[in-house]
């Protein structure tokens, strides 16, 4: 990319790196639920309830991320970005290394699923400050001609946290027996991610304090009153158009991404090994299409490439479930090209972070963008499930209509493209 500076590339790097590793840290839990609900509660429960209660804690983590978001993202208006940026790795790596430790229901009891939870809380909170100020952070270190790149490749690295979570799952998997996932298997890649957070938090020193906010400081510019009063009074609709965009955001990463390896399973018979390895190449695809796409929105602007890459998700995610029964042996293939296009989302941030100025920008974008993500977040699975049983293209058809939402939105911003391209950013 021509105009970026080799410091953009090693603050682009370095910041991709560590969301990956921090967003493999809030993920890996998905991958070993069943291991943990037998571990973490009773051995007589009911198998529907342990479930229940396992993905419940596991959405603790999404409804914590707003609180923990609009704390880190006040400092971060306040105090600087690059703070909260180290400041949230950190929460997020040592809860982590702590569940790998964590002794289990047989050994604590109830204490065993209460700990987990509180662990998991404090993992929401520190993803709900990671993942808005790392957009925040990597666009204001680059001129606005590039804030889709970087926003884009950032975007890749917290997709690219899912591959190495479905990697690491399919190796362990793999390596252990069953029963000697259930003795010490599962703790490894909690281990792993603490370690992998801490090296996350050691490698960010070598970054610096983002143009923007150095140049608010030098002008005396900080907001003057609480941030988020300023962002709900001033900024409506910023605020409507983000959590619109993440609604979308969240429908693309959790049907197709995060739900389709086991829907693939239960509707069509996919074996867990096939549907795992079509899994990683498919969050491959998405981690390419990410960049991609926000490069593209960098030349041609947010809204004509939302509207072509959001009628291509609809497209491919209908193909890949109508195609699963009676082509099952095209998964690789069908499954990699609906990842690409998942990359659509790739455009949201950018669009996202100059939708707010700079003085609240951080505050903006993390209330927006983790209210949205808590509320339909949570609510997806639940829709896509009380579906299933009435429409077997559940998945799908919901991903269509959050598609459509991401045409419409899309024309939106072609139409006022002035109002929220790049001169706005600074």
């Amino acid at each position: 990319m021509s105009g970026l500076k080799r410091s953009d590339y090693k603050t682009l790097a370095l910041s991709a790196l560590g969301g990956a590793l921090e967003f493999y840290d809030f993920i890996i839990f998905v991958f070993f639920a069943m291991v943990i609900g037998k571990l973490f509660f009773p051995a007589d429960m009911p198998d529907w309830l342990r479930q229940l209660q396992t993905f419940g804690i596991f959405a603790a983590g999404y409804l914590a991320r707003p609180l923990g978001g609009i704390i880190m993202a006040h400092f971060g208006d306040l105090l600087g970005r690059k703070r909260m940026f180290m400041l949230s790795i950190l929460l997020m790596s040592l809860p982590t290394l702590a569940i790998g430790l964590l002794p289990t229901y047989a050994i604590i009891g109830i204490w065993a699923p209460i700990l987990l939870l509180a662990l998991r809380v404090m993992q929401g909170a520190a993803i709900g400050g990671e993942v808005p100020g790392a957009w925040v952070f990597v666009s204001e270190h680059v001129t606005s001609r590039h804030t889709g790149f970087a926003c884009g490749t950032l975007t890749a690295g917290l997709t690219g946290g899912i591959l190495l979570g479905s990697l690491v799952a399919t190796a362990i998997n793999k390596h252990y027996t069953p029963a000697e996932l259930l003795s010490e298997g599962w703790r490894i890649p909690f281990i792993l991610g603490g370690l992998f957070g801490l090296l996350s938090v050691w490698l960010r020193q070598y970054l610096h304090e983002t143009p923007v906010f150095k140049e608010m400081q030098a002008r005396q510019a900080l907001a003057d009153e609480l941030p988020l009063k300023t962002v709900i009074r001033e900024h409506r609709p910023a605020i409507l158009l983000t959590m619109l965009m993440t609604w979308l955001l969240s429908a693309a990463i959790i049907v197709m991404i995060l739900m389709t390896p086991p829907l693939l399973q239960k509707l069509y018979a996919i074996p867990v090994g096939v549907a795992l390895h079509a899994n990683s190449i498919a969050t491959l695809f998405l981690s390419a299409g990410c960049i991609v796409f926000g490069a593209l929105s960098d030349r041609f602007g947010a809204g004509r490439v939302m509207m072509a890459g959001c009628a291509m998700l609809g497209f491919t995610s209908m193909l890949l479930y109508s195609r699963m029964a009676t082509s099952p042996e095209s998964i690789n293939e069908l499954y990699a090209l609906c990842g690409f296009f998942v990359g659509v989302i790739g455009v949201i941030p950018s669009t996202a972070v100059r939708a707010f100025p700079p003085a609240v920008r951080f505050s903006g974008l993390s209330f927006s963008y983790n209210v949205a993500y808590a509320i339909f977040g949570g609510l997806t699975p639940v829709l896509v499930s009380l579906f299933l049983p009435l429409d077997a293209m559940a998945p799908a058809h919901y991903v269509v209509l959050l598609s459509t939402v991401g045409i419409l939105i899309g024309g939106y911003l072609w139409r006022g493209e002035k109002k929220y391209h790049p001169e706005t950013l600074t």
